[in-house]
C-alpha cells in the first residue's frame, strides 16, 4: 500500500485515508519513508543547487537556444 506525506496536515496518509485534492508528496513504499518526505526533498534541493553552482562555475551554457526551436 502506498503512503503519502500531506504537506498541509504534516501527517502520513495511506490511499485509504488520503482525501482527494490533498496536497501530498509521494507515493512512498513505507510509512517511515513518507515521514521523511520533507527531509528528502530538502536534501535533493541542496544537491541540485550544488550541481547548478558547479555547472555555473565551469562556465557551461545550454547547448540549444529557444530561438532555434520549431513551433
Amino acid at each position: 500500500m502506498p503512503y503519502w506525506y500531506n504537506v498541509d496536515t504534516k501527517s502520513v496518509e495511506s490511499d485509504e485515508t488520503r482525501g482527494q485534492g490533498a496536497q501530498v508528496m509521494g507515493p512512498y513504499a513505507t510509512e517511515a519513508e513518507a515521514r521523511q518526505a520533507l527531509e528528502h526533498a530538502r536534501e535533493n534541493t541542496e544537491r541540485w543547487d550544488d550541481e547548478d553552482r558547479e555547472w555555473d562555475a565551469k562556465g557551461a551554457t545550454p547547448g540549444w537556444d529557444d530561438e532555434d526551436q520549431e513551433d
